[in-house]
This record gives C-alpha cells, sequence and structure tokens, in this order.
C-alpha cells in the first residue's frame, strides 16, 4: 500500500511538473537593435504599407515645415528671424490640421545647474508657444515642457554641441 501511495505521488508530481513547462514559441522576438521582420505580407492594421506619408502625422510635419527645431544663443529665449521663418511654417501646417495637437520642448546646455535649465527650458519653449498662438495657433492645442539640460542631441563638451543643444522642439502629438 505505501508503495502504491508513493507510485501515486510521483507519477501526480511529473504530471504537475511537465504541465509546468515552458514551450518555445514558434517565432522569437528579435534581437535588441535588430528590426523585426516583416510576416504581415505588407499589411500592417488591414492597410497597404505603401511608405506613403500620412497626412496630419509627425511625419508629414517634419517633411512639410522649415524645421520642427528652433535654436537659441547662449542664456537666450527670444525668437530671433531664422526662428520667425522656422516658427512660421509651423503656423502654416497648424492651420491646415486644425484638430492635431503638439508639445513644444525646451531644451538647454550641460552648463548651468540642473535647475537653472530647468526654467530656461521652460522660458524657451514658452516662447515658441507664444509665437505659435500670436500668430493663430489655439493654445489649447500646444503644450509645453522643460527637459533643461536631460536630453541633449550633441554629445560634447564643446561650442558646436551646446549650440545644438539649446533648443525648443516641436512634437506632433499622434
Amino acid at each position: 500500500m505505501a508503495r502504491l501511495t508513493t507510485t501515486i505521488l510521483l507519477a501526480t508530481a511529473l504530471v504537475t511538473t511537465a504541465a509546468c513547462s515552458k514551450k518555445r514559441p514558434e517565432v522569437l522576438p528579435p534581437a535588441p537593435g535588430e528590426a523585426p521582420a516583416d510576416t504581415s505580407g505588407g499589411y500592417a492594421g488591414g492597410g497597404a504599407t505603401t511608405g506613403a506619408v500620412t497626412p496630419g502625422s509627425s511625419e508629414d510635419f517634419k517633411r512639410s515645415v522649415t524645421s520642427d527645431t528652433v535654436n537659441f544663443g547662449l542664456d537666450q529665449y527670444d525668437i530671433d528671424p531664422t526662428a520667425r521663418e522656422i516658427l512660421d511654417s509651423q503656423v502654416v501646417w497648424l492651420q491646415r490640421y486644425p484638430n492635431v495637437r503638439v508639445t513644444v520642448e525646451g531644451h538647454a546646455d550641460e552648463r548651468g545647474t540642473r535647475e537653472y535649465n530647468l526654467a530656461l527650458g521652460d522660458r524657451r519653449a514658452n516662447a515658441a508657444k507664444n509665437y505659435l498662438v500670436a500668430r493663430g495657433v489655439s493654445p489649447s492645442r500646444i503644450t509645453t515642457i522643460s527637459y533643461g539640460k536631460e536630453r541633449p542631441i550633441a554629445l560634447g563638451s564643446d561650442e558646436e554641441s551646446w549650440a545644438r543643444n539649446r533648443r525648443a522642439v516641436t512634437v506632433v502629438l499622434n
């Protein structure tokens, strides 16, 4: 009787262990840094992927405007003639798509304290927003955020890198 009980317990343990084992997925996810393979046969979300840019999308914005980025001088947040040209092209696009919302991100270079750069990034983002609003874009469509020196696009401690990092970037929210 003890032998029968032991056999039943061992069989139950084996069945339970086998049921818990993981099965290898048929398709493995891509390794980090690899682009996923297109297994949809050219269709994504029910529509053909023709490479066309959707009107009113972030890609359309970047393709249609002079630039999505306004650069600033050291410790400055004023809108100069170059910035006006860039923001005017954004106004035209934003007026074409009145339901699109954007965020203006303010950035600073690595010099200065974290607090100072957050405040400067905020002034830069709001300067760009105020210009867009003054040109007819509804303020309810524009949010601002400051990243200060936390998100540089140019890594380096030289004037060229610092100049590229002093910026306000308009990002379309999809």
